[in-house]
């Protein structure tokens, strides 16, 4: 069971989430689980009819219900009108991250230029180059690299060998998993024909930054590479999944949400609240509008408009594309079909001719 030190009396969770309680406000409550797996001192959450079964049979004290769950005989409910939402707040009231001491370790590296605030954390085996800025709060896991020049604003939390290179900017409250890279150069490359050695891919100067505004979280193991020239945009409160890629000069709108193994090529440009799901491709140089969301595996070579929501590659409208997809378990029997028609054509066809 996920459970916590210190109960919490029921009462107080329903208070904490602004939720209608229908039970007994004095229940302890000692962590939180799933449906299935919760047990008395449990709170859970329902809120996909897809669990029904589970919550009818859940023996959790307490489950977290939208406005039209049925009642539980046994079970206390906290109706609030986003279930998953509550049980997200709840688990931060539970499981609130410990804070490491502020401080410098005596193992990490900050070059005297740099500005480190009194309240910041930096754990053995960071860097701070010179020039650089971390705000108040900030913390720097192990390893955790900020280059010459570039910022870290409060509140920020940069886990083990997360870089961010030289004069990148990265706002406050943000969060950088383990071994993300800020700032890698662009992959921008000239062919010289004539070159010293023979033909050659002349490395274009990468001279940008990369710019991550408040409130952004990044996956493990990312990749946001820096502008050749001007900005790379992440907006703020969009949150990014583990392996992505975006290329120099993408801008990336504020609450954008990118699944594992998205891709964004250069100058690409995503609006407001977009949806990349796992594995879409976005090719450079085009605009994907403001709420609008993508298929997963999705490959998106045009325009996208404002609230469209496309899939399959190349990405189409979503029903256009259900509706391929449907056709295309019936195309052998079609081509059956059609090579049977022709072929009574061709003998109608002779007929006619005898």
């Amino acid at each position: 069971m996920n459970h916590t030190s210190s109960p919490r009396r029921l009462g107080e969770l329903a208070t904490h989430v602004a939720g209608e309680l229908l039970g007994d406000s004095g229940l302890l409550i000692h962590g939180l689980n799933g449906l299935a797996e919760a047990g008395p001192g449990d709170v859970s959450f329902y809120g996909n009819t897809k669990y029904r079964r589970q919550y009818e049979a859940t023996r959790a004290s307490a489950v977290l219900v939208g406005a039209d769950a049925p009642p539980r005989e046994g079970v206390a409910l906290i109706r609030v009108p986003n279930p998953h939402l509550a049980f997200a707040r709840l688990l931060a009231l539970f499981h609130a991250p410990p804070r490491p001491s502020p401080g410098v370790s005596p193992q990490a590296h900050v070059h005297p230029e740099a500005r480190v605030h009194p309240e910041a954390t930096v754990m053995p085996g960071a860097a701070v180059d010179k020039g650089a800025r971390v705000g108040a709060r900030s913390v720097l896991y192990p390893g955790a690299y900020v280059g010459e020049g570039a910022t870290v604003g409060e509140d920020s939390l940069l886990y083990p060998n997360v870089t961010v290179r030289e004069r990148c900017q990265v706002g406050s409250r943000v969060t950088l998993h383990a071994s993300c890279v800020v700032g890698a150069d662009g992959f921008g490359f000239a062919f010289d024909t004539e070159g010293v050695n023979g033909p050659e891919h002349y490395k274009i100067p990468q001279t940008g930054i990369v710019r991550i505004e408040d409130d952004v979280e990044v996956g493990a193991c990312t990749c946001i590479d820096r502008a050749t020239l001007g900005e790379t945009v992440i907006g703020r409160g969009t949150k990014i999944d583990n392996l992505v890629q975006i290329a120099h000069n993408v801008k990336v709108g504020p609450l954008s949400l990118l699944c594992a193994q998205a891709g964004v090529s250069g100058s690409a440009e995503l609006g407001t609240g977009v949806v990349l799901a796992g594995q879409v491709g976005v090719v450079g140089h085009i605009r994907v509008g403001d709420m609008a969301k993508v298929g997963a595996q999705s490959g998106v070579a045009h325009d996208v408009e404002e609230g469209q929501i496309v899939s399959g590659s190349p990405a189409v409208p979503h029903r256009e594309w259900l509706k391929n997809s449907a056709a295309l378990g019936q195309l052998g029997d079609l081509l059956k079909e059609v090579r049977a028609l022709r072929r009574r054509v061709e003998l109608l066809e002779k007929e006619k001719g005898g």
